[in-house]
């Protein structure tokens, strides 16, 4: 069965860190681009980041560029989003999903997780 599970989320305290973990199972992840979106209360899904298939390229939103990190263990199919200094903006559902390349469109990825909550704030 073709699914993606995130774990990892939780409350922490601006400025903090948490790495967030995203298991893909049913399908090589080495062929799919994989992206990390986060939706927040009353807000539509946004684009967080982007792992390209071969793991070569990596995108980021302005708002997270150079504070959060995504890799790839191919091995074990584990797509991971380190996440450091925190805000309480960054507070959101997070979820991962595959699409062919890494468009910055939620529309085109598919087979969404059911995702993970992650809250900032003191």
């Amino acid at each position: 069965q073709l699914q993606f599970v995130e774990s990892g989320g939780g409350l922490v305290q601006p400025g903090g860190s948490l790495n967030l973990s995203c298991e893909a199972s049913g399908f090589t992840v080495d062929y799919w681009a994989i992206g990390w979106f986060r939706q927040a209360p009353g807000k539509e899904r946004e684009a967080v980041a982007c792992l390209s298939y071969s793991g070569g390229i990596k995108k980021y939103s302005d708002s997270v560029k150079g504070r959060f990190i995504v890799s790839r263990n191919h091995y074990t199919k584990m797509i991971f989003l380190q996440m450091t200094s925190l805000k309480p903006e960054d507070t959101g559902i997070y979820s991962c999903a595959r699409a062919r390349v890494c468009p910055s469109e939620a529309g085109s990825y598919e087979y969404w997780g059911q995702g993970t909550q992650v809250t900032v704030s003191s």
